[in-house]
């Protein structure tokens, strides 16, 4: 993701509530302490796929204002 993020392509780190700190801890190892974190809803394992699309339905919107912002 960092390697990506550092050659210009839109990128982001979708997590579920407890593992904020290590992803904002990963991207300023990484060299990209500002790459966006996208929040879903805890826990993602032993879910339903059904609970998966509604994951999904929460990160969607917030990357693809993302991608909107990045083609300014």
């Amino acid at each position: 993701m960092a390697q990506l993020r550092k050659r210009g392509l839109v990128t982001a780190v979708i997590y579920s509530g407890p593992f904020r700190k290590l992803g904002e801890t990963q991207a300023r190892i990484f060299g990209v302490p500002e790459l966006p974190l996208i929040e879903i809803p805890h826990p993602l394992g032993g879910i339903s796929i059904d609970e998966v699309r509604a994951r999904a339905d929460v990160a969607s919107p917030a990357f693809i204002e993302l991608i909107k912002a990045n083609l300014k």
